[in-house]
């Protein structure tokens, strides 16, 4: 019997080696990420955001366009995803339903965070937080409405660049008291990462690579010998996409062709590859579809 995406992360959590869940905005990165062989993936809220409205990530996003998003990127591959939550949507009874959604999706972790509505990217400026018991309050509703115990909840704080180390420290022995999973500390700088590990003893920590460069790029051997067990790369394949298509936008404008770009970019073949072509190609055949109406190169 194979064992379930919760399952397989929590033991990915458990194991020696820290768990590396690039970012995804949607199904095909999500297939792009389990051709690569990761043992996780991240929905990024910021690239949501950025992909499905062209906005930053200030909380425009609704609890069902997330969880829209996120169903899909699960459905479309195996690997266990983890899911910016924001910070549940409103108050602990907001929190409950959006764990229900999450899970039924076929998420399986999500992590919420401490700031008040609207919210902002963790590393932007202008970030407000929540008092600490209605964080508290959330996460308590958020282990409690979960079916499957092995569905991760992740506490975030975002009171490091708020109110400074002690205080996010405060928070994030509060939020692992109240039941969660992972403790999730947001833009920690140089001079703070050394702290963190050894005032958690015996809980996971996430090491957010985001790329403002506020966390420094460090190796994944870098990461684990700091303590940390999960490791999220949130908008690197989104980034890195859209200055392949804004070169590739320069030069069809420049050259009014796209010959010079064609041997650059994946093939018609790979792209319908990866979007499990050979898939629906056996299923036409299962159910009897006529030869010349099935799909092909």
């Amino acid at each position: 019997m194979s064992l379930t995406r919760t399952k397989r992360l929590r033991q990915a959590l458990a194991g020696k080696r820290a768990v590396m869940a690039p970012g995804v905005v949607d199904a095909m990165y999500a297939r792009l990420v389990a051709e690569a062989g990761f043992e996780a993936m991240y929905m990024t809220g910021a690239g949501t955001s950025a992909t499905r409205l062209g906005y930053p990530d200030v909380g425009l996003l609704t609890m069902t366009e997330m969880v829209d998003n996120a169903t899909r990127i699960a459905d479309a591959s195996d690997v266990p995803l983890i899911a910016d939550a924001d910070n549940g949507f409103g108050g602990p009874l907001n929190v409950r339903r959006a764990i229900q959604l999450y899970e039924r999706g076929g998420v399986a972790a999500i992590h919420l965070e401490d700031q008040v509505l609207p919210k902002r990217c963790g590393h932007l400026s202008g970030k407000q937080l929540v008092p600490a018991a209605d964080m508290v309050a959330k996460v308590k509703a958020a282990v409690d409405a979960r079916i499957d115990q092995d569905f991760v909840v992740i506490a975030r704080t975002d009171a490091l660049s708020v109110d400074g180390r002690d205080a996010a420290f405060d928070r994030a022995e509060m939020y692992r008291d109240a039941g969660a999973d992972v403790i999730f500390i947001e833009s920690p700088g140089p001079d703070d990462l050394a702290h963190i590990a050894p005032r958690f003893p015996g809980i996971a920590l996430l090491y957010n690579m985001a790329t403002s460069g506020k966390t420094p790029f460090l190796k994944r051997e870098e990461i684990e010998e700091l303590g940390f067990k999960l490791i999220i790369y949130p908008n690197w394949l989104l980034l890195s996409a859209m200055e392949a298509a804004r070169k590739t936008l320069e030069i069809m404008k420049t050259e009014e062709s796209i010959a010079s770009v064609a041997p650059n970019v994946m093939s018609f073949k790979q792209f319908f590859d990866t979007a499990r072509m050979a898939e629906v190609q056996e299923l036409e055949a299962r159910y009897g579809t006529p030869e010349n109406s099935r799909t092909g190169y």
